[in-house]
């Protein structure tokens, strides 16, 4: 038995998650209910938007979390735990409830994306692994939408799984990836696991191999006749890859009925190469046949080529995009929000000399707001059990700058999180990964701003507050400040 048959992800948490738990239920505090938000502080790469992935994965985990008599003992060798906490760990199932906004919703910093309500102890131990899920795959989606955007409609995929962290980053950095828009992915696993559409073309060993480049190139048209794509850049592009791989289409292919598919470059100055290579094809009469690229691409050389005339119709992205390589970090945090009181929830709220770390107490909801003609305008916090009522001018608060009277008028709004799991079990049929990919483009392509799409200074999307919600925090970080002054 390997390391990967025998391993529990319910262990893949921080170590402080259990000598909290264990505090908590030496206080006698395990039953105690709270609320915990997450959400992140700053768009990647400077962008106007991230979007949300990852639920799946961690709807998965809460479900089956659990603790093996193998991992009762390792945490029983550290010496830190009573031998109550353990036998209740041994018998430990997650029974919290967890709201979301749908995967693949377009969202904006510091609203709640995902809101956990549970048992003290029970949203303690889930805390590492929400936030490696979503922040992983949050950042590749995101990422993706970008490189997707930069190629202006040609063909994307996926080529990082050599590049990734590990394996499990490269199978659901792909998933994350093709939920942001690419056309599919090398990954032989991510396809077999999500239905991801699998594609490659051939290595330069498959060229060396042979005596020679057009005895490589026609032995792969011989065993693919249907999808030839020929590697040109192994020895020389222009002198030598191109004009075996016409010869290849002229002399194989084409006598038996076949095109010559694809060709690709890998190295060297891709907007001139791609451009001469273009010329020779379409003189050869190959003008259907496909230029692909590949080599260190992400969305500002994708843009800077395009914007050099390349003759390019693919790109294969692989480690800037499985990296996220510009800014591999996305950020999310888990901050606990409310407290329960009997049957209640009392605010809490993490002040900061940083205002941006401020939290945003309590119970809440997310609505987002939509003029007449469907654009998404802003996004609006609400108490949980607050009434918004837009058949009416409605007022609301910009908490950047609140002394401005401000109203929503002829508007809707959509509320954004939605109960998934309830008492520890999924209560909603999730989607299909490409309702998820196609719930990512309609949001683009019909609801928010290309204002807001631009990679240079895009349109900051308005997260607002109702006036309720606002007092409320107003009060609380009032209260809070003038406790700690004494």
């Amino acid at each position: 038995m390997t390391q990967f048959d025998k391993r529990n992800i319910s262990m893949m948490m921080d170590f402080y998650e259990m000598t909290m738990a264990n505090g908590y239920f030496e206080s006698g505090g395990e039953h105690s209910r709270v609320a915990f938000d997450v959400f992140y502080r700053r768009n990647p790469d400077g962008g106007g938007f991230a979007i949300f992935a990852g639920l799946e994965q961690v709807i998965e985990y809460v479900e089956n979390m659990h603790f093996t008599a193998e991992d009762i003992e390792y945490f029983r060798t550290q010496n830190l735990f009573s031998d109550a906490f353990l036998n209740y760990l041994a018998n430990f199932k997650f029974h919290g409830d967890i709201y979301a906004f749908p995967e693949g919703t377009i969202m904006y910093p510091n609203e709640p994306f995902m809101t956990v309500i549970a048992d003290l102890i029970d949203a303690q131990l889930i805390e590492t692994a929400i936030l490696t899920q979503v922040n992983h795959q949050a950042l590749i989606a995101t990422k993706a939408r970008r490189i997707v955007r930069s190629a202006e409609g040609r063909f994307v995929s996926d080529f990082g799984a050599r590049r990734a962290h590990n394996m499990d980053a490269a199978i659901y950095g792909a998933r994350a990836a093709f939920i942001g828009g690419v056309n599919g992915t090398a990954t032989v696993s991510a396809g077999q696991l999500f239905n991801i559409p699998i594609n490659g073309t051939m290595a330069h060993s498959w060229v060396m191999y042979f005596k020679d480049e057009f005895e490589a190139f026609k032995r792969y048209a011989e065993v693919y006749p249907k999808s030839t794509t020929l590697l040109v850049d192994t020895y020389d592009v222009i002198h030598s890859g191109v004009p075996n791989a016409i010869r290849v289409a002229k002399e194989i292919l084409e006598p038996a009925g076949n095109r010559l598919k694809g060709v690709r470059i890998d190295s060297g100055d891709l907007a001139y190469l791609s451009k001469r290579v273009r010329q020779m094809l379409n003189d050869a009469g190959l003008e259907d046949c496909k230029i692909v690229v590949s080599n260190s691409l992400d969305e500002f050389t994708i843009t800077s080529l395009l914007n050099q005339g390349a003759e390019i119709d693919s790109f294969g992205v692989g480690e800037r995009l499985i990296t996220a390589r510009s800014e591999p970090v996305f950020g999310a945090v888990y901050k606990i929000v409310a407290v329960g009181n009997g049957t209640e929830f009392v605010p809490r709220i993490k002040v900061s000399e940083n205002v941006e770390k401020i939290t945003n107490p309590g119970l809440k909801n997310v609505y987002r707001i939509y003029d007449e003609q469907g654009h998404a305008v802003a996004d609006m916090i609400a108490l949980m059990d607050e009434k918004i009522d837009l058949t009416q001018p409605f007022r609301y608060i910009d908490p950047v700058k609140p002394w401005k009277q401000r109203a929503f008028a002829n508007c809707t709004a959509r509320k954004l999180l939605k109960l998934y799991v309830k008492d520890g079990k999924r209560i909603e049929t999730l989607p299909t990964l490409q309702e998820i990919r196609d719930y990512v483009k309609y949001q683009l392509d019909k609801e928010i701003w290309q204002e807001e799409q631009r990679f240079e200074n895009p349109h900051r999307h308005y997260l607002d507050m109702t006036p309720n919600y606002y007092e409320m925090k107003m009060n609380l970080l009032y209260k809070t400040r003038s406790q700690m002054n004494g």
